[in-house]
């Protein structure tokens, strides 16, 4: 779908796949220049960015079904690793606070850095916490409640990978990623690394954002009509969003040996405007029903088969 001015186009095409050389070969040069962080534009400053993941922290528990007065005992003594944290590793932060005896955080770029924003948003977070959860969340610094200082490794653990993952790196109780999977280069080798690294009886959880990240042109899901190899060419190495529906989601868990415990929709696109986009787009991404590509998002759980 090419409904623009063609020289303009044209000039958006060479810029982006430009960028996506630099992306490639210097990915710290790129997270610097765009100022990612893994939240959006919206969330920066300190208090703002708090707010963001008390309110994941809370997601999580809905997800688990896990009451306030459930969380520590549910968490205790649990290794947890997380998919893309983003700038701040306060989710990481959070679970520790809990009751988790280790979270482990992985990302395919070197987004977290202890800038004044960040250390400024770690200290916001302690104070919120009540006195338990406060002190242990203190005590993830390798000098007691000194940001500055960085994470303890054995409490906190960060490593930057070239595609992401986690590897053999250990076995782990819950897994957790939220609006990562979209963006992930290989999704079935993610799924791989989630089932290699999840011990029997644990949960792995995401929520999944399927929407354009800002790449429609003049309609909404438009993005997903450009033909693969044109946006593998223009997005392939910025963590942009590998385009996957949810029906490819749920093919991949089953042929890596997940099952999916749950799937939910969380929110949908609008009939006329799915009625406008779905003839041309569809035939990119399977045999999936209108009504599945028109989900913006989902929550998924999974579990071994």
């Amino acid at each position: 779908m090419n409904t623009g001015n063609l020289s303009t186009e044209a000039l958006h095409f060479a810029r982006q796949v430009l960028s996506n050389q630099v992306a490639h070969f210097a990915p710290g040069i790129y997270t610097r220049l765009t100022r990612r962080t893994g939240r959006g534009d919206a969330v920066t400053e300190p208090l703002q960015v708090v707010y963001y993941f008390l309110e994941c922290f809370r997601d999580y528990q809905e997800q688990l079904d896990l009451p306030g007065d459930a969380v520590a005992d549910y968490l205790q003594g649990k290794k947890i690793l997380e998919y893309g944290p983003g700038d701040t590793l306060c989710m990481a932060l959070l679970f520790y606070a809990h009751g988790a005896g280790q979270v482990d955080c992985v990302d395919r770029f070197p987004l977290s850095r202890l800038t004044a924003n960040n250390i400024g948003a770690y200290y916001h977070l302690l104070n919120t916490l009540p006195a338990g959860p406060r002190e242990r969340a203190q005590s993830a610094f390798k000098h007691k409640n000194l940001v500055s200082s960085g994470f303890d490794p054995a409490a906190i653990a960060y490593r930057v990978t070239p595609d992401g993952l986690a590897g053999n790196g250990g076995s782990y109780d819950l897994i957790l990623s939220r609006a990562v999977l979209e963006h992930v280069n290989d999704l079935e080798e993610t799924m791989r690394d989630i089932k290699r690294n999840l011990k029997p009886g644990g949960l792995s959880i995401h929520k999944v954002d399927l929407k354009s990240h800002g790449l429609d042109r003049h309609a909404d899901f438009d993005f997903l009509t450009r033909r693969p190899l044109v946006y593998r060419l223009m997005y392939s190495h910025k963590g942009c969003p590998n385009r996957w529906r949810v029906n490819k989601y749920r093919e991949l868990a089953e042929k890596v040996g997940l099952r999916l415990k749950t799937l939910t929709p969380t929110g949908r696109l609008a009939a006329d405007k799915v009625e406008h986009i779905y003839p041309e787009a569809a035939r990119h991404f399977g045999n999936i029903s209108p009504e599945e590509f028109s989900w913006l998002g989902f929550w998924m759980t999974l579990e071994h088969a």
